[in-house]
């Protein structure tokens, strides 16, 4: 069994002044650690997600950014710190929340999105007291949720979200 070790987030929040929408993972895989971006277990299927919805091809991280970029998204995670085993969510203790304000601060952001359960429950018990803004959930994209959220519909999920955006007063 893996140790569970203290570890720090290795990068920064993805963003610029002109971000509308954060989406806000957890904490970042050991791979994403390692090469120092989001989502980048080769089995994740996030940037597949984003790449479908945007119909926008892309192998390098320059073609990432461009689509975050043009679709005015910013990604972040909950955690700045914390012990964890491997890369599992249920492992994660002793939490240091992101200083989630200053990225409020720098950005026009609108809407809050969480991937997964543990960043959705993270976010509400660590960031909403300080930013008063309701997060939406989204179901996480890692390989491991693949069987309650085939790519179909985990695809139909984001598309109801980031591109037809939510309407609740409609």
């Amino acid at each position: 069994m893996k140790k569970e070790n203290r570890v720090n987030h290795t990068f920064p929040a993805y963003y610029n002044k002109d971000s509308k929408i954060l989406i806000l993972g957890s904490f970042p895989s050991v791979r994403s650690r390692k090469e120092n971006f989001y989502y980048m277990h080769p089995q994740n299927r996030f940037w597949k997600v984003l790449g479908t919805l945007y119909e926008m091809p892309f192998t390098t991280f320059e073609e990432k950014k461009a689509i975050l970029k043009k679709h005015h998204i910013a990604l972040w995670d909950v955690i700045e710190s914390c012990t964890i085993t491997g890369s599992s969510d249920a492992s994660i203790q002793e939490v240091e929340p992101v200083a989630i304000m200053s990225l409020l601060e720098k950005t026009s952001i609108q809407k809050i999105f969480t991937t997964g359960k543990k960043a959705y429950t993270l976010y509400y018990q660590y960031l909403y007291p300080k930013t008063l803004m309701e997060a939406s959930y989204l179901p996480s994209t890692s390989a491991s949720n693949q069987a309650n959220y085939p790519f179909p519909s985990l695809l139909e999920v984001y598309r109801k979200n980031l591109i037809e955006g939510e309407h609740p007063h409609d």
